[in-house]
């Protein structure tokens, strides 16, 4: 029902948003003899407004057609190299550039962004590395025939993903796939598979009874029949994944909103003005950041349902219970792989110590294998997107990589 109701909501919205954007480029027209009016600013700021808080936002495009490299500019060709139901794993090959450089694999999360959150992240890398990252479908355009999609396969498109890429890549896992990212390299381990060379784990629920945010709060505070309850739902008519059940991308952004609700209003009052004032700059980083935000998409409900009880309820994986396929992972089984954990000291999603346990956890890995960064004065999304990721915590990434590269 909430799943056809916010679909109604939509379909409402829709001719608002389309009158808002016409009348705002009826607005910006240059003949307009009022363009520099008081008035005619604010009306122009009013409208846009309405445009974008009616919109629905679909994927956004990657935006990475060209790189520098050596003073060369070269083009990107966005090749699918394995293709599943609900995950293509994409490589950005850089065109006319046959030169080797370090493979590293972007685990994006599945927790209800596109992968295309990550676009600075790849963007960093590009210049000196042969990028892959995991690409995640809207489980609403999954036709129900292709099969649900449970925890355990996450694990397995992971180790599929590992090994077409081979052992000398690097992999990032970025929050979410922390955890499933362990548990792949475990099983790979005690399958007798090489590893990746290094793995690097950002701001990861790896173990939730650290330093609980707000968000572990949320998810320990109520037991697995009340998500099952209230924010399951099935994708109506319309939609290629018709009869799936997913955990909806609306809700989702609904309690992204709901924690933050004063600072996402100050942001959009800010806008307002900016638009006033013709503050240019600020007005597109704000559409930038908020065109990304807005975007998301539905989770499969078995993964989210079993990611819930697995990773925020009984804490399975730091107490060594975590089953994948019949069989107990054992992170002790990891020795030959290198292991950086990243932390935000700001970051109230992941709490501090709940990423870098995994240091521990994986208690045969070398202390020459393992480093820890906690990054002074930055939240969740700074450790992987923005001036800080790029001066501080990328280099460390790449250094890390480098001195395990062989």
């Amino acid at each position: 029902m909430l799943y056809q109701l916010n679909a109604g909501i939509t379909r409402f919205m829709q001719p608002w948003h389309v009158w808002a954007r016409q009348s705002r480029q009826w607005l910006y027209q240059p003949w307009n003899p009022w363009n520099a009016s008081w008035s005619m600013k604010t009306l122009r700021a009013s409208v846009e407004l309405l445009e974008r808080l009616t919109d629905s936002y679909d994927k956004p495009e990657w935006q990475l057609d060209r790189v520098t490299i050596k003073r060369r500019k070269l083009a990107i060709d966005y090749q699918t190299v394995v293709e599943k139901p609900y995950c293509d794993l994409l490589h950005f090959k850089r065109v006319g550039f046959d030169q080797a450089q370090p493979k590293v694999l972007l685990i994006a999360p599945l927790s209800g962004h596109y992968a295309t959150l990550l676009r600075g992240t790849v963007r960093e890398f590009l210049p000196d590395h042969e990028v892959y990252i995991t690409d995640w479908r809207n489980a609403r355009d999954v036709p129900v025939e292709q099969g649900g999609f449970h925890f355990d396969d996450y694990v397995d498109y992971l180790i599929e993903f590992f090994r077409y890429l081979g052992p000398d890549v690097h992999t990032i896992a970025v929050c979410q796939p922390c955890v499933p990212a362990l548990v792949a390299a475990s099983v790979m381990a005690e399958r007798g598979l090489p590893l990746p060379r290094s793995m690097a784990l950002l701001g990861g629920p790896v173990d939730t009874r650290i330093s609980p945010t707000e968000v572990n709060d949320y998810a320990s505070g109520k037991d697995l029949d009340w998500f099952q309850r209230n924010v399951i739902c099935q994708v109506p008519h319309g939609f290629a994944g018709q009869g799936q059940l997913v955990y909806p991308g609306f809700i989702q952004l609904s309690g992204f909103m709901s924690m933050n609700l004063d600072n996402h209003l100050s942001k959009h009052f800010k806008f307002f003005n900016d638009l006033i004032r013709g503050d240019g700059d600020s007005a597109e980083a704000h559409r930038a950041f908020y065109n990304e935000y807005l975007a998301v998409m539905d989770m499969p409900a078995h993964y989210y349902l079993e990611t819930i009880r697995r990773v925020f309820l009984e804490h399975q994986l730091p107490r060594g219970v975590l089953v994948h396929r019949g069989q107990t992972v054992d992170l002790q089984a990891i020795e030959s792989m290198a292991l950086m954990t990243i932390e935000g000291e700001l970051d109230d999603i992941t709490g501090r110590g709940q990423t870098a346990s995994a240091l521990s956890l994986c208690a045969k890995v070398p202390v020459a294998k393992k480093e820890h960064l906690e990054v002074e004065g930055v939240g969740h999304y700074g450790i992987f997107n923005g001036r800080r990721f790029r001066e501080d915590v990328a280099p460390r990434i790449k250094a890390f990589m480098q001195r395990h590269q062989s």
